[in-house]
């Protein structure tokens, strides 16, 4: 059902709530959460669909708030709210309300919102485009418990790193970090198996994809090794190597779907590690709403202190890599295990810890996440 209100009010608007869920005859309200989406008309479709298939897992009411370009000055003076109130079938779960300001209330969408939360339930706001570079400090982030950003859709991602770390405030979170969740799963669960020093990582992945720079701080800031961050062509993330005293763990995935993970002594082993879109992403962050300490420590360790490998440079083959292509074409083993002595050999000697460390950061994280 959608009822749509025409410069109208906040007051106006919960009357219509009210009046579509008797309408549908469902007159509790069953909702969790309050997911408030900022964005503009390019991306609201999306951001709308991708909350909706969500709430089937977290049932909401969602907010969805886009500002209104005024052309002229007149326009610029006069204010106008205008809604679309949708529930039943049309809603998900849940209850959506599309939110379009114009003029000068678009500079207080605060004060629109505030009157339309759930009273005692959470609030998460999203911004799946133009996310404020201090998301706390911005009006509708002070609302909320949780705040998601997206560095992925930033012009520069890797700068944008840099920007979320200075004003990092509990309750940050972003997708990019989400991204990698079952990236960190694995790495973690291979570490378990084996009883090893890690002396050396590298991470492979697209130049502009922020989750590459994300996972390769998370292994340095956990492990405390030295942390080579490849470019490659994609998709996403194409491969974590890490170095151990018990030779090479590899997982790798070339096709942004299958991925294989190979450890010495061992057959190698096809695991699933497809690229999740944007509904399952946001109904993993919704899982939690207490601040993330694991995102937050892998972000201020800082894109400056990897060791960054350029473009040129990855795609030509150095004498090492060459000398270590022919060790291991010389003795690979009938299972795909990689051979680990001339790597191994080559390997920085650094301070390196235990694979135990990468339980350094909390169980859940390293499970469920």
């Amino acid at each position: 059902m959608k009822i749509d209100l025409t410069d109208t009010t906040a007051g106006e608007i919960n009357k219509a709530l009210v009046q579509g869920r008797r309408a549908i005859g469902t007159p509790a309200v069953g909702m969790v959460l309050t997911l408030v989406i900022v964005t503009d008309e390019e991306n609201a479709y999306d951001a709308l669909k991708a909350a909706n298939d969500a709430s089937r897992e977290h049932p909401s009411r969602t907010l969805v708030v886009i500002k209104r370009i005024s052309r002229t000055p007149r326009d610029r003076t006069s204010s106008r709210l205008d809604a679309e109130v949708r529930v039943g079938a049309e809603a998900g779960t849940g209850e959506t309300v599309i939110l379009r300001l114009y003029g000068e209330v678009s500079q207080h969408a605060d004060s629109v919102v505030l009157p339309l939360l759930l009273p005692d339930a959470p609030v998460v706001v999203w911004w799946p485009v133009n996310a404020p570079l201090d998301p706390a400090k911005d009006p509708l982030g002070a609302l909320a418990q949780r705040r998601v950003t997206d560095t992925y859709t930033a012009e520069e991602p890797v700068r944008e790193l840099t920007a979320r770390a200075d004003a990092y405030t509990p309750g940050d979170t972003d997708l990019s970090w989400t991204r990698i969740t079952p990236w960190r799963s694995m790495l973690a669960a291979a570490l378990d198996q084996v009883d090893c020093r890690v002396q050396a990582v590298e991470v492979e992945g697209e130049a502009f994809n922020p989750s590459c720079e994300l996972l390769a701080m998370w292994l340095a800031d956990r492990l405390d090794v030295p942390v080579r961050r490849s470019p490659s062509a994609g998709p996403g993330l194409t491969g974590v190597r890490m170095n151990t005293t018990c030779g090479p763990i590899t997982l790798d995935r070339a096709d942004g779907s299958l991925a294989t993970l190979s450890i010495k002594g061992q057959p190698a082993r096809a695991v699933a590690l497809k690229r999740r879109d944007t509904a399952e992403l946001i109904a993993e962050e919704l899982r939690r709403l207490d601040p993330d300490d694991t995102y937050a420590s892998a972000l201020r360790y800082g894109v400056d202190r990897l060791n960054t490998v350029p473009e040129q440079e990855a795609s030509a083959p150095t004498p090492e890599a060459a000398s270590s292509s022919a060790s291991d074409t010389a003795s690979a083993s009938p299972d795909g295990a990689q051979p680990a002595a001339a790597e191994a050999a080559k390997a920085p000697a650094k301070k390196a810890t235990s694979s135990r460390a990468a339980k350094k950061a909390p169980s859940r994280k390293a499970s469920a996440k």
